[in-house]
């Protein structure tokens, strides 16, 4: 592909029910999207996890009380892939997400494309690239967190899952909870196939409360994995300090 040639993933965006995505963020905080990404996409970014000049650092997980597994944020510049991706989500997340801050009572503040908005990272310190791919192995986890880099946080994320459940692991299920005021935590279980993802709440999302709006908050995480290998892209639009 040249310069004027959009990558393929970009018609595959264009075709989603972006009207049923929308209706399941605003109810669940959480909407499953594709399958976006071949079976050569994820095959191509597993098989560069090792590769060192693609990425900025490497994470331990239990050198730091996350988990079990490791993780790499990609180096700028990205792959086209995780551009076209980033950029193409980012447009149609971006009035879901103003339409959440209003309805929270804050600014509405994000900017139509993405560009705009790493400006405003940029400006704010924020310049570290932030998504990222991540290794789990047998016996690996990845316990329940936000991704939080910065003051300024776009209020949702993806993960595209880019193994086989059932064929190349086991176990290893998507999990979100979610905490809303005076009650107990609810967990869910989000199962996925190779080269879907789910978007998903970073932090907050609003939710009808008996007092009208609340914020409820909202975690995600990976089970142990039981057998095999699980490979996952991560895609957040804010940059990290």
């Amino acid at each position: 592909m040249n310069d004027l040639t959009p990558h393929p993933v970009a018609a595959r965006l264009a075709e989603q029910d972006w009207l049923r995505i929308a209706a399941g963020l605003d109810a669940d905080g959480y909407a499953v999207i594709g399958p976006l990404l071949t079976e050569t996409d994820c095959a191509t970014l597993s098989a560069g996890f090792d590769a060192d000049t693609a990425f900025r650092n490497r994470v331990v997980m239990a050198h730091h009380g996350y988990g079990a597994g490791e993780y790499r944020y990609y180096a700028y510049p990205l792959p086209e892939l995780i551009v076209t991706l980033r950029t193409g989500l980012y447009a149609r997340l971006a009035p879901i997400a103003n339409r959440w801050q209003s309805a929270l009572g804050r600014p509405a503040v994000f900017p139509a494309n993405h560009a705009a908005y790493l400006e405003q990272c940029h400006a704010a310190g924020q310049t570290r690239p932030t998504p990222l791919l991540l290794r789990y192995q047998t016996g690996d986890y990845n316990r329940l967190h936000q991704d939080l880099y910065g003051e300024l946080c776009f209020p949702l994320q993806a993960a595209f899952l880019l193994d086989r459940p059932g064929d190349d692991f086991q176990g290893g299920e998507f999990l979100l909870t979610e905490q809303r005021p005076r009650m107990q935590t609810r967990a869910e279980v989000v199962p996925l196939k190779r080269g879907e993802g789910v978007i998903f709440a970073v932090n907050q999302r609003p939710a009808a409360s008996p007092r009208g709006v609340s914020g409820v908050t909202m975690r995600h995480g990976v089970s142990r994995v039981r057998s095999g290998h699980r490979h996952t892209l991560g895609i957040i639009f804010h940059d990290a300090k």
